[in-house]
């Protein structure tokens, strides 16, 4: 089948995407992943068609409007009024891509392609809806990790699932059903569900969840339709060429601590850089710095340190004793994939949430918000990861990890999904 699958945003949002897609045409489908600029080398390289929308999520991040909004309420707010202009852009963008490639289903990353639902009502096709986090089912397990907030019991729980939701809804509602109508045809009152599917003859849609339930146990309020896969890693990296610099800095000693914030971008990054070498001098440890998008700047490095820009975290990680990172879903799961003890330093969004359930499954001592690290705070977090306790639980944890079904198990069930439409139930899940 011709699948087309949307997604948007930074690496960690493109490449479970790239994995998923890898494993769908291995199973014989015909697939085109769109998404923002920047990565059609990624897409291509694994037979895929890419079809990418004018977002550059990269420079977006760059700008001090959106690392003002990362860190401040009000930041985000005008973020917000600010982005409706965009927002309307990638609608239109997702939906001529759309008519380009004509799928006959779409794969949508929520809430990074809203658009899928109704392009699929429009075009009286099927979308299948997924997610990298646990935002969008009301649960009384564990709050919404959209919030800042530890448990707040069964009810609290519940509420904040709700809360986030609603909002979501109130925010993009008057959008997307101006949207239906102009462009679309559509009437303006479109689902309500914003974490819903789609099929033309009404039978029932599975939700992808691709995280693992090793850190989120499915809830017990959860139906058969939310199938949680497992995370979706790539392959692991057999073609990259380290530099020697880096493979002569592994050599030359124990393995290091890796400590890189992917695309956060650090509101003062020679600071944070200065207390993260300072940390690892502190705990006698040696570390390999990725500067990512701006976390941590580029210092001359002390024999201590190795800094570089980025390498493959499925080629570092393994080869490293810890690692250090904002707590994005794909870098924890990648670094509790090789079994290595972590340390999460959240920014915003659901990070915070990784990093409490990093702790609470007892592979990493509890987060250390980006904003409280310093050089005393990270040597502690760095100390706690020497616990043969936590140690023992990593590797224990990345060895169910890597057992877990991930991209293959996700693609498996749209084809059950498939398979099952000629004696499937007439009604439509979400």
């Amino acid at each position: 089948m011709r699948i087309l699958i949307l997604t948007l945003g930074s690496r960690g949002d493109v490449q479970p995407y790239v994995a998923l897609g890898a494993a769908l045409r291995a199973r014989g489908h015909d697939v085109t992943l769109s998404t923002g600029q920047g990565f059609e080398t990624m897409i291509e390289a694994q037979g895929l068609a890419a079809a990418p929308l004018s977002d550059d999520v990269r420079a977006m991040i760059q700008t001090p409007e959106i690392q003002k909004a990362l860190r401040t309420f009000s930041g985000k707010i005008r973020a917000w009024r600010a982005s409706k202009g965009l927002y309307r852009r990638q609608l239109d963008e997702m939906w001529a891509v759309a008519q380009a490639v004509r799928p006959e289903i779409i794969v949508y990353h929520h809430p990074k392609g809203l658009a899928a639902q109704h392009i699929a009502e429009a075009l009286q096709i099927v979308a299948v809806p997924t997610a990298l986090i646990p935002a969008y089912i009301p649960t009384a397990a564990f709050p919404s990790p959209g919030l800042p907030l530890g448990d707040l019991g069964p009810f609290g729980n519940r509420l904040s699932h709700r809360a986030v939701v609603g909002l979501m809804h109130r925010l993009l509602a008057g959008q997307v059903g101006k949207w239906r109508r102009e462009r679309l045809g559509l009437d303006e009152k479109g689902p309500r569900d914003l974490f819903g599917s789609y099929h033309p003859k009404g039978f029932a849609v599975p939700r992808l969840h691709g995280f693992s339930r090793l850190l989120v146990p499915p809830a017990s309020e959860w139906g058969p339709q939310e199938k949680v896969t497992g995370y979706w890693f790539s392959e692991p990296t057999a073609d990259w060429q380290p530099p020697p610099a880096l493979l002569r800095f592994l050599d030359a000693g124990p393995p290091p601590v890796y400590v890189g914030f992917g695309s956060m971008p650090g509101a003062d990054a020679a600071r944070l850089t200065r207390s993260v070498v300072d940390a690892l001098r502190s705990a006698n440890r040696r570390g390999v710095l990725a500067t990512g998008w701006g976390g941590l700047a580029d210092v001359a490095s002390p024999a201590h340190v190795h800094v570089l820009e980025a390498a493959p975290h499925d080629w570092l990680f393994p080869r490293c004793a810890a690692v250090v990172h904002h707590g994005g879903a794909g870098t924890t799961h990648e670094g509790l994939r090789w079994g290595r003890p972590s340390i999460i330093c959240p920014v915003f969004g659901d990070q915070p949430f990784w990093g409490r359930r990093v702790a609470s499954v007892g592979a990493g001592p509890p987060p250390l918000p980006q904003k409280r690290l310093t050089a005393e705070t990270l040597a502690g977090a760095l100390a706690a990861t020497e616990s043969p306790a936590i140690r023992a639980r990593a590797a224990e944890i990345g060895s169910a990890l890597r057992a877990e079904p991930g991209a293959e198990g996700a693609a498996a069930a749209i084809d059950a999904m498939i398979a099952a439409w000629d004696t499937a139930p007439r009604f439509s899940v979400g």
